[in-house]
């Protein structure tokens, strides 16, 4: 009996020690813990860290900035410190998460929203804090798509006529949200027959989107375009029209980013008329990233260190009806740099889960 214990003993310590030498990663992920965005976002990142053996944990902000400070404090100055943190420049907090990262050992990744040039300038080149890097998405194409396939499904208009707009932008203070702005901004520009009636910020909430849908429908009455810079609003947006007496895909046409069920339903059932995803699997690739610097290898050789990723593309139906349903598992592993030649870039894509 001592004997098998002793050998159960041995095994637990040896499993142990096998588990504290994993890379440790807090992702302090900045949306609500029943977000259907962070919480796919963070999902595919833990099939990636299982993937890739890291140990990783998921702290949730509920969309509160003092939160994100007292959990980036608890991960830098506690006693049991990541070997990284990822962070996102969710109402430009970063700085403030860096400063705090000064001195303590711990490596930084910034996802979805690198630092602004201002805040590059006034961090300037601290010592103490080892950011490996940032992995982003084009969020200003994101948004010119969207506009721009929106206007080919409507098809032209007579000479001297136009089509009223309305737009539905995120949060103020998010980059994210002003960078899609920016690209309808851009399609606009390109576009002179299209009226932007009014922009508003539903703060990425179906409930406040549907309440500013409801007032703006009955002022701007011949709205033929609604752009939403989520999935949540285009809801609500949906919503309001409906409830005035007029059908979604018909009467307006509606578009979103990201891949929640619902709008991909939305997409297959003709409400929706176009649809922009792929970048929830921006933290998965993160991922990668940080097992691939924790094997010494240089990040940089293999296609910058500040990545730009092309993750968004329109949605299909087709390609939302295999979205809906269950996902072929990807292996992380193979997309590694390690063993790989020189030329090697990471091949990032919405794509790989498409196949």
């Amino acid at each position: 009996m001592l004997k098998v214990l002793i050998t159960c003993v041995c095994l637990l310590g040896s499993t142990y020690g096998v588990m504290a030498h994993a890379t440790s990663v807090v992702f302090l992920n900045p949306g609500l813990s029943n977000e259907t965005y962070w919480v796919s976002y963070a999902q595919f990142m833990q099939a990636a860290a299982k993937d890739l053996g890291l140990d990783l944990r998921v702290r949730y902000a509920e969309r509160d900035n003092a939160n994100i400070l007292n959990q980036a404090r608890e991960a830098l100055q506690g006693r049991e410190r990541p070997d990284y943190l990822v962070l996102a420049n969710e109402q430009y907090v970063a700085p403030q998460v860096m400063r705090m990262a000064e001195g303590s050992g711990v490596k930084l990744l910034v996802v979805n929203s690198a630092l602004t040039p201002d805040q590059e300038q006034m961090m300037g080149a601290r010592r103490g804090i080892n950011v490996i890097g940032s992995v982003v998405a084009d969020d200003e194409r994101a948004g010119y798509l969207m506009l721009t396939d929106l206007l080919r499904q409507h098809g032209p208009v007579a000479p001297g006529q136009s089509l009223d707009l309305l737009a539905f932008s995120g949060i103020k203070t998010t980059p994210v949200a002003l960078l899609r702005e920016q690209g309808m901004r851009r399609a606009l520009a390109e576009h002179p027959e299209v009226r932007l009636r009014q922009l508003v910020y539903g703060e990425w909430s179906r409930e406040r989107a549907f309440e500013q849908a409801t007032q703006l429908f009955k002022r701007y009455p011949q709205t033929a375009l609604v752009w939403s810079a989520n999935d949540q609003m285009a809801l609500g947006a949906m919503q309001a029209l409906q409830d005035s007496g007029r059908v979604p895909g018909k009467d307006a046409l509606f578009s979103a980013v990201n891949s929640s069920p619902e709008i991909l339903q939305a997409r297959l059932d003709g409400r929706l008329s176009s649809l922009v995803a792929g970048h929830f699997t921006m933290g998965g690739w993160a991922m990668v990233l940080i097992h691939d610097d924790a094997k010494g290898l240089n990040i940089g050789a293999f296609g910058g260190l500040d990545r730009q990723e092309d993750l968004f593309q329109l949605i299909t139906p087709a390609q939302a009806r295999r979205l809906l349903g269950p996902l072929p598992p990807v292996n992380f592993r193979a997309l590694s740099a390690q063993g790989k030649p020189a030329s090697y870039r990471y091949p990032f894509s919405l794509r790989l889960l498409l196949h």
